[in-house]
């Protein structure tokens, strides 16, 4: 192999080396942008689990309400 061709091979190769790296670095971007909406998402979900046992609770106790007072009429 020529100086020449072992010159351009390493061109070549730092080429690639240099796409790789900027891979990753989008990559790496990218997954940190998922990990902030998946917290997100969980702390709406928790949130929205809450609201949701609370309207049960206030529902079942106008259920109980009601019922009381139809017995008492």
């Amino acid at each position: 192999m020529t100086e020449p061709d072992v010159i351009a091979q390493l061109h070549r190769l730092t080429s690639r080396i240099d796409a790789l790296i900027e891979r990753v670095r989008v990559l790496s971007d990218e997954n940190r942008s998922l990990r902030q909406q998946q917290e997100s998402i969980v702390g709406e979900r928790a949130q929205l689990l809450s609201k949701n046992e609370q309207a049960r609770s206030r529902v079942e106790a106008m259920i109980a309400r009601l019922k009381s007072l139809e017995q008492h009429t």
